[in-house]
């Protein structure tokens, strides 16, 4: 059945803004995942202690997914899409200096840069895709992979460029920020009006801070699964099938790829049966899956990290989009909590995993894992589904009020 030429034009122009800001995320989320690519050459070149390079990474990534509730909050008050180009850039030139700087000291304040631009970045675009998407939970997959893909390459992109050129090669690393800066810039007149903070819109209903707090809190059990294995998986699928660097390799590229896969299948999903439902099946997965990682020997265990990634990334755009709804009037807010500081929680027990794989075993920390995900359905208990917001949209220059929000079906 032919779409309306109106409805057709509205699909065009939302598919084309979806596109450009996931392009635009992969390109800002490389420098989530390199400032950790480039620990081993800080290592290599200026014999850095594993605590010096735990600094460079923590000084990123902590400040980055603090700040970003900050960040969320000022977009609640003030509609920035200027931002997006702005951070891109800055996440970028923080990387890009990381490896000439002259002393640990300014090191560290290169990578705190590029960890205050990601945090800038994103709240906003968590905002303008919400904006975009019209409702449509499959077209916030889509944004959410783009973050994925970019935070999958930067380790590659890293070792191309510093491998072969050393620290003083990272100015080259400010490429994909260039291009992310014209991708957001392109998004936003590609949208064509510029969003309105939801706390400014009177059509926006009432915050549900309660199921907020207990969905933040499943978003914590679920990343530090995820950092746990990130940080470990490698080698304990090594010890499980007794192969080499090549197996623990595979291991986690599954991981990865996988996560791809389950992002954008979340989104289609969460369209036909509903965004709790989902998440909900999801943790359950989750918990049956880290179970298979840990008790299944030999190859069949990458088939269980293979669904342990569609459990962790299939809830993790609707994560985004729940958090937003049960907070309308602060979508900013929600936004930097659910995609930051949540994250950033979860990075905190990685070295706790780490302590217990050596009082115990490495198969024993893994397996303590199990119980998050079940924490985390367990706080999904009894949430609702909210009132999906549609997007708060500006009028055209000259005329008066707000467009009115659209509720998704």
């Amino acid at each position: 059945m032919n779409l309306p030429r109106d409805d057709r034009r509205v699909s065009t122009q939302r598919n084309r803004t979806i596109t450009l800001l996931s392009l635009g995320h992969a390109c800002v989320d490389v420098y989530q995942g390199a400032v950790a690519a480039l620990v081993p050459f800080f290592v290599a070149e200026r014999a850095y202690s594993y605590a010096a390079a735990s600094g460079v990474v923590l000084a990123a990534s902590l400040l980055s997914s603090v700040v970003q509730p900050l960040f969320g909050a000022l977009t609640d008050r003030w509609a920035m899409p200027w931002l997006l180009p702005l951070s891109a850039l800055t996440g970028g030139a923080g990387v890009a200096l990381s490896g000439v700087m002259g002393s640990y000291a300014l090191t560290l304040a290169a990578v705190a840069v590029s960890g205050v631009g990601v945090a800038a970045y994103h709240p906003e675009a968590a905002r303008a895709a919400r904006d975009a998407a019209h409702g449509s939970h499959t077209a916030m997959g889509w944004f959410s992979l783009g973050g994925n893909v970019g935070f999958a390459l930067a380790p590659l992109l890293v070792a191309a460029v510093v491998g072969t050129g050393g620290l003083g090669a990272t100015p080259l690393l400010v490429a994909p920020a260039v291009v992310g800066a014209a991708l957001c810039a392109a998004a936003v007149r590609s949208a064509g009006t510029h969003g309105v903070p939801a706390g400014k819109d009177e059509g926006a209903g009432s915050d549900d801070w309660g199921s907020f707090l207990r969905l933040s809190g499943a978003v914590v059990c679920r990343s530090i699964v995820f950092v746990g294995l990130s940080a470990f998986v490698s080698l304990y699928v090594r010890q499980r099938t007794g192969g080499g660097a090549v197996a623990g390799t595979a291991a986690l590229c599954v991981l990865y790829v996988g996560g791809a896969v389950g992002t954008v299948a979340g989104g289609r999903l969460a369209d036909r049966y509903g965004r709790l439902a989902v998440v909900r099946q999801a943790y359950v997965l989750t918990v049956l899956a880290v179970a298979g990682v840990v008790l299944v020997p030999g190859p069949p265990v990458y088939l269980f990290v293979a669904l342990t990634s569609a459990g962790l990334y299939v809830p993790f755009s609707l994560h985004v989009t729940l958090g937003q709804d049960y907070l309308p009037r602060r979508v900013g807010t929600a936004s930097g909590v659910t995609l930051g500081l949540t994250v950033s929680v979860g990075g905190l027990f990685a070295p706790a995993v780490g302590a217990l794989a050596d009082a115990t075993s490495l198969r024993t920390a893994l397996a303590a894992l199990v119980v998050l995900p079940a924490l985390g359905r367990l706080l999904l208990c009894g949430l609702r589904e909210p009132a999906s917001i549609g997007p708060a949209v500006s009028p055209p220059p000259g005329s008066s009020g707000h467009s009115p929000h659209r509720a998704s079906a």
